[in-house]
Parts: C-alpha cells; sequence; structure tokens
C-alpha cells in the first residue's frame, strides 16, 4: 500500500481528498501538510505542522509514494498578486523539487482551466508557469488536473465565487464554453485519488471537458 502527501490539505479540494485517500484501501497513510495544527480526526491522517516560509527546514514533510499539490489562494486573500504568486508559485515549485529529491514517485497537481504561461493574465501564467516547471522534475509520473471553478463550502465568503457559481452553469451549457463549466470540489478529489491508485502515463494533463463530463 502507498503514502500519500497532501499539500493545502485543508482547503476545498484538498479537504475532500485527504478524507477520500483514508477511505481508500490503496492507502495506508495520508500525511496532511498544514501551517498549523489540524484535527482531522481521521484514522491513517498524520498531521504534518511546517513553515511555509522555511521549507528548507521541512524537506523531509514532502516524501512518500505521491504528491498532492492542492494548494491555492486568491490574490484578494492574499493581499496583493505579488503575494498569491508566493503560494500558488513560490511555495508549489519548492515542495515539487523537494519531493522529486526524495524520491516521491507520482506527483499530482490541481492548476486551472486556461493555465498558460504566455497569458496576459497574471492568474493563469502563474499556473501555466508551475505547470512547465514541474514538468521538468525527474518524477516517475505528473498528473496535472485543469478544472475550472470550484464550488463547495469554504471557510471564507468568496463573492466572485458564489456569482459564478449562479451564472456559469447555465452559460456553460453551450457547446463552446462547456470547458469552463463549474465542478464540485469533491469531484476534483475523486479524480485525483483515482489516477494516483491506478497506473498512468508519465505525463498527462486532465482538462475539464475531457475528463468530468
Amino acid at each position: 500500500m502507498k503514502t500519500a502527501t497532501v499539500i493545502g490539505a485543508t482547503g476545498l479540494v484538498g479537504g475532500h481528498l485527504v478524507r477520500r485517500l483514508n477511505d481508500s484501501s490503496q492507502f495506508e497513510q495520508v500525511m496532511a501538510v498544514t501551517r498549523r495544527v489540524v484535527d482531522f480526526g481521521i484514522e491513517k491522517v498524520i498531521n504534518q505542522v511546517v513553515d511555509f516560509n522555511d521549507l528548507d527546514s521541512h524537506s523531509d514533510a514532502f516524501t512518500g509514494d505521491v504528491l498532492c499539490s492542492c494548494l491555492g489562494t486568491t490574490a484578494k486573500q492574499a493581499g496583493s498578486i505579488e503575494a498569491q504568486r508566493l503560494v500558488d508559485f513560490d511555495y508549489q515549485w519548492q515542495i515539487a523539487q523537494m519531493a522529486a529529491n526524495n524520491g516521491v514517485k507520482h506527483y499530482l497537481l490541481v492548476s486551472s482551466a486556461g493555465a498558460n504561461a504566455e497569458s496576459n493574465n497574471a492568474y493563469l501564467k502563474m499556473k501555466g508557469e508551475l505547470e512547465d516547471a514541474v514538468s521538468t522534475l525527474p518524477f516517475e509520473r505528473i498528473s496535472i488536473l485543469q478544472p475550472s471553478l470550484l464550488l463547495g463550502e469554504r471557510p471564507g465568503f468568496r463573492l466572485g465565487e458564489k456569482v459564478g457559481s449562479w451564472v456559469l452553469p447555465a452559460l456553460c451549457k453551450l457547446p463552446f464554453l462547456k470547458k469552463y463549466r463549474p465542478i464540485k470540489g469533491e469531484e476534483v478529489a475523486q479524480k485525483i485519488v483515482a489516477l494516483s491508485s491506478s497506473p498512468g502515463q508519465s505525463k498527462s494533463v486532465y482538462r475539464l471537458d475531457e475528463v468530468f463530463p
């Protein structure tokens, strides 16, 4: 059986993922990496607290068979686009490098629909840059998921996402907008567990309209 490490374990996707990994017979241990102590109250889950501003001191936290990167924030929550980039690119890139050096075999990244390193949109640009960067690392397998707007209960209220959850489902019935339709965070978590529990190609990118019909 495998050991999985999850960063972003208290977020929308990460929270569901930790519980689904715990329920999977393929995994004997789940390392949930967080900034502060969290009592998940789940049998297989071990909470690993790290200082994200001093990741070099916590390199041994990023081990196991599978690393699931579900970390992310918004510019509003972070305070600026530069602060958002620290979370959405810098932390994740550093952690991915550590995991590769520690011999983690399978790296799974929750990215975004439209991610493109050449984009004029700062968010999509940093997501695309991260995809490109981690793709150079010597993991045996890399799986990148590109969901659109994520639906589900979050700790903080996000007006833009709330409005999007009302409007987008109707708009995205149009064929050319299908790939941008919202998806539940739990569905993404379910897909991650399925990918991490079965064989696959050395690198695969899973776009919303191709994976979640």
